[in-house]
């Protein structure tokens, strides 16, 4: 398999489903001139007509894809940054309701992608990490690959899918490359979990850009005696409750790393379904490592200071190790 960077991985998947599926377009700010990379090359392959710079209005032109998904169209939607607040009339009352409210008449295969950037100093507005809203609202997929190889396997399973479907792209993750098959079949499947590492002290569950600081810890700990095992999600709706309740099961031990919020955060649903679920596994308190519940400052010496890191991460593993 050829080795690619994530970026690349997500321009793969886009590229190929518009070859296999000529109802498949892109839309989104600054398409044509790939500004973020993933869209390069797609004017020129596909034209004007396919791929769609839109106006600076997330309320418009995710309306506007919502539309055009209910016309036969697949839009695929470049969101920049994780910036739904705009457009959340259409997310929240329409693409999240919209199949439902019709008695399943209607479908709107859209896909929404959101990039989210750590300590570059994009400051409050250009920093959330919302995919725990959606997580909250039915009708949506929330997805959240981690890897190259993630990345082009879910992106082309939510082009594929009838539903809405949120990718959330962490800026960690983005840096990465790995080993991706060059096949214009190639899927991973919704609701799978990927166990990165296997080890029976600890549990670690990573979400977007805390699998990397999950991994990292692992190492670490590792020279210490402590073998964690490190679980990705890959999904968030749907999750694969299975195998992290499996996992705690032999391991005795939660942490959820978690870069969003801590408040109403996706690690504290994991850790609410493991408490209601496996609570006879656990050996210890749960405790998740999320960002710190203020708004991202601007500063560079502020910002760094909220975010998960591996060596908070650390400090968890050994205090639920006792």
């Amino acid at each position: 398999m050829p080795e690619i960077n994530y970026i690349n991985a997500l321009a793969a998947a886009t590229a190929e489903e518009m070859r296999r599926d000529p109802t498949v377009i892109v839309m989104g700010e600054d398409l044509r001139l790939s500004v973020y990379g993933a869209s390069a090359g797609l004017v020129e392959e596909f034209g004007e007509d396919r791929v769609i710079d839109t106006p600076l209005s997330e309320n418009g032109f995710f309306g506007a894809a919502l539309g055009a998904s209910l016309c036969g169209l697949r839009p695929i939607v470049e969101t920049v940054t994780s910036f739904f607040w705009v457009g959340m009339d259409q997310m929240i009352s329409q693409a999240a309701k919209m199949r439902y409210m019709f008695g399943g008449q209607a479908t709107l295969p859209v896909v929404f992608r959101a990039r989210m950037f750590y300590a570059r100093g994009a400051a409050a507005h250009h920093s959330d990490r919302n995919y725990n809203i959606f997580m909250s609202t039915p009708g949506l997929k929330v997805i959240c690959p981690t890897n190259p190889y993630d990345a082009k396997g879910l992106m082309k399973s939510a082009v594929r899918s009838n539903d809405v479907c949120l990718i959330f792209e962490d800026g960690i993750a983005s840096s990465s490359r790995g080993e991706v098959p060059d096949d214009p079949d190639f899927l991973v499947p919704f609701g799978v979990a990927n166990t990165l590492r296997t080890g029976g002290d600890c549990t670690i569950v990573g979400i977007a850009g805390g699998v990397d600081h999950a991994m990292k810890a692992a190492d670490q700990l590792a020279i210490e005696g402590i073998e964690c095992e490190v679980i990705d999600p890959r999904t968030l709706v749907p999750l694969d409750e299975v195998a992290i309740l499996e996992s705690v099961e032999r391991t005795g031990r939660l942490v959820v790393v978690d870069p969003a919020h801590t408040t109403c955060s996706a690690a504290s649903e994991i850790a609410a379904i493991v408490a209601r679920k496996g609570f006879w596994s656990l050996q210890a308190p749960i405790i998740t490592v999320a960002s710190a519940q203020v708004n991202i400052p601007y500063s560079p010496a502020l910002e760094p200071l909220v975010y998960p890191t591996p060596d908070k991460v650390i400090a968890a593993v050994r205090e639920v190790m006792g």
